[in-house]
């Protein structure tokens, strides 16, 4: 197996440490978004790497290393691939998506699924000219409970998408998976900003109690913005802490 890995921040790093260490004879190429953490485990395996600046560069460079890529992997990668690199690999492209597919396709998958109350969870999929409708490889549901917000969610993502890909890379090695299409007619689809859209609460509107928790803590994530509200001239930002009473 002569795998291409496009990795970034944490997961990436991750997943680029343990392959490194456990199947390092299978990556040709590690590819990484600047001078970071996974290019200097790149460079302490000794394994090829580059700092992406282009798809045509990435492709130019595998051309004139003159290996035929088998697979490739995108760890946490924040750009979407296109051709002619899309079809370089002969069994194409697996990436790391943190949400349940066919829910919450597209950008903040731990919002919206506690705004929309649909299931989530982390998913192995390949890749396709679409945005994550391509077959699913694997994937594991993630239960949540109120106790849960935008960042709790994406905590526990980050970690059972470490596991998942771990538990899974023997089959991709080998090519023993199994490909399940997904219906689409049951998910749903979200672009990035989507999310200030719906972020803004009406003083004056009318909300019920559920839906304004669930929106208030999907969007309770320290780090980021929150969900927001303006009296007159003043604008305040809003986040939620939910726990569970523990009677007597």
């Amino acid at each position: 197996m002569k795998v291409l890995l496009m990795a970034d921040q944490y997961v990436g790093m991750e997943i680029t440490k343990w392959l490194l260490s456990e199947h390092r004879r299978d990556i040709v190429l590690v590819v990484t978004t600047s001078d970071n953490e996974i290019l200097n485990l790149a460079k302490n395996f000794e394994v090829n790497h580059l700092v992406f600046h282009s798809f045509n560069q990435v492709e130019s460079f595998i051309k004139n290393l003159g290996i035929e890529v088998d697979i490739g992997i995108l760890a946490w990668w924040p750009k979407i691939v296109k051709q002619p690199l899309l079809s370089l690999p002969k069994h194409g492209f697996i990436n790391t998506h943190p949400s349940f597919l066919p829910y919450n396709r597209g950008k903040h998958p731990n919002f919206w699924a506690l705004v929309e109350q649909c299931p989530f969870g982390v998913s192995l999929h390949f890749i396709t000219e679409g945005i994550d409708d391509g077959d699913i490889l694997a994937q594991v549901h993630i239960p949540y409970t109120w106790e849960d917000n935008g960042e709790s969610l994406y905590e526990k993502a980050k970690s059972a998408m470490i596991e998942l890909f771990k538990s899974s890379y023997i089959d991709i090695k080998k090519l023993t998976f199994n490909r399940k299409k997904q219906d689409l007619g049951i998910g749903s689809f979200h672009f990035a900003n989507e999310i200030d859209k719906v972020s803004q609460i009406n003083l004056d509107g009318v909300y019920k109690a559920r839906d304004l928790l669930n929106l208030l803590r999907a969007r309770t994530f320290p780090s980021l913005p929150a969900c927001w509200f303006r009296d007159g001239s003043d604008e305040y930002e809003v986040r939620i802490e939910i726990k569970r009473r523990r009677l007597s």
